[in-house]
């Protein structure tokens, strides 16, 4: 076998084709949809400026069980309440031996470290898994035939769909089974989805975090 510095020839792509009259006529359809807020039992609790947001995971409070939301930027770790919104727990210099003493108490010695972190204030001591600029992700569906679809009409720019019963884009007109909730047209987008309980819809972008929550209460009653 003889080794060259020269690699094999490249060949010239392929025009792409045209969107068909049904691309085109869903693309028109999501440019046209405009921000709405989500629909009942849905509501946006929290709106928070986070500086160089690099991911965010979920856990639960080990009291009362209510959701809370770990954010992880380049100025260190939030945790957030998500019921109330509120940032109930800060560390602008996070220990990264946390994380070694975290994953040996846990015994979860696999898992990539780049998408986890440990835990602080109430959840201090164990491990987030956390979904963003280094991978992971979140839940897509969040029980009850609820469902979060992320689209890009005009590439960057995402837009976050909430559906509902399989209401995508393409079966039925706006505010009926689908709700454009989120326009991420000015910050990268990090990570969307559900908690595990399926009772908080999260946003993150380089920039900032977005909360919608749903009660229990408010759950059935969708249902």
């Amino acid at each position: 076998m003889k080794w060259t510095q020269d690699g094999p020839p490249v060949d010239r792509p392929a025009p792409e084709p045209e969107l068909s009259p049904y691309q085109q006529a869903m693309r028109q359809r999501l440019l046209a949809a405009p921000v709405v807020p989500a629909p009942e039992p849905w509501r946006r609790i929290a709106y928070a400026p986070v500086g160089g947001l690099l991911g965010i995971g979920f856990a639960s409070h080990p009291v009362g069980g209510q959701d809370l939301v770990l954010v992880v930027s380049h100025d260190g770790h939030g945790l957030f309440d998500a019921v109330t919104g509120e940032k109930i727990a800060r560390d602008r210099d996070p220990d990264p031996d946390a994380d070694r003493d975290a994953e040996a108490e846990d015994g979860n010695r696999d898992a990539d470290p780049a998408e986890w972190c440990a835990g602080l204030g109430p959840i201090a001591g164990s491990r987030v898994r956390v979904a963003g600029l280094f991978g992971g992700g979140l839940h897509a569906t969040g029980g009850d035939g609820w469902k979060v679809e992320v689209v890009a009409p005009v590439w960057p720019n995402e837009r976050v769909l909430l559906c509902r019963y399989g209401g995508l884009p393409h079966s039925g007109p706006h505010g009926e089974g689908w709700w454009h909730v989120f326009h991420s047209h000015y910050s990268e987008l990090r990570a969307v989805g559900f908690s595990p309980s399926g009772q908080t819809l999260a946003v993150a972008t380089s920039s900032d975090l977005s909360l919608w929550t749903r009660s229990a209460d408010q759950n059935r009653r969708g249902a």
